[in-house]
């Protein structure tokens, strides 16, 4: 089986660029209303939005229901096919190990994420999964789309957990 190439790009983002991170970042801001872990995600084709989803662990009780797995799985219901290599994937933070192996798996061309993530990330943080070489596809990735937005969106977030915790005790 033929390897897909690694591409390298800068991180220089475009007007369209900022717009998708943009529509990602309200759907982390519609998770957060629905107390989820405010992630979002967006997969555009050809400049195209075709899904737009974020977090729903909570609310359908399913570990697997993150953003991106969600956004991936209706962009390819709606594309018909079971990869979408032209697809880009914008997403509110770096994609955990099961979403890098979704994007692996689903061939998508290019993922362009805000924030970094420490604890589980698994791009550029903890692991490199959409660029290891011992996988049959690789990404371009991007990192640092308004990295401060979505990551005061998520502090927010668990800041009011923790404060919700202490009123609890």
């Amino acid at each position: 089986m033929e390897r897909s190439s690694i591409q390298t790009i800068d991180n220089q983002f475009s007007d369209a660029d900022i717009t998708f991170m943009q529509l990602a970042i309200e759907q982390a801001k519609l998770a957060m209303l629905q107390d989820e872990v405010p992630v979002g995600a967006v997969i555009v084709i050809d400049n195209q939005v075709v899904a737009a989803r974020h977090n729903e662990v909570e609310t359908t009780k399913n570990a697997t229901a993150h953003a991106e797995s969600l956004a991936i799985n209706e962009a390819i219901s709606k594309v018909g096919e079971k990869i979408i290599p032209e697809a880009t994937l914008y997403v509110t933070l770096e994609p955990c190990s099961m979403c890098a192996g979704i994007l692996v798996l689903s061939r998508v061309k290019r993922l362009v994420y805000a924030a970094k993530d420490p604890k589980s990330g698994a791009v550029d943080s903890l692991y490199s999964i959409t660029n290891d070489d011992r996988l049959n596809h690789r990404l371009i990735v991007q990192s640092g789309l308004l990295e401060e937005e979505s990551s005061q969106i998520l502090k927010q977030f668990f800041k009011n957990k923790r404060e919700e915790k202490k009123r609890e005790n």
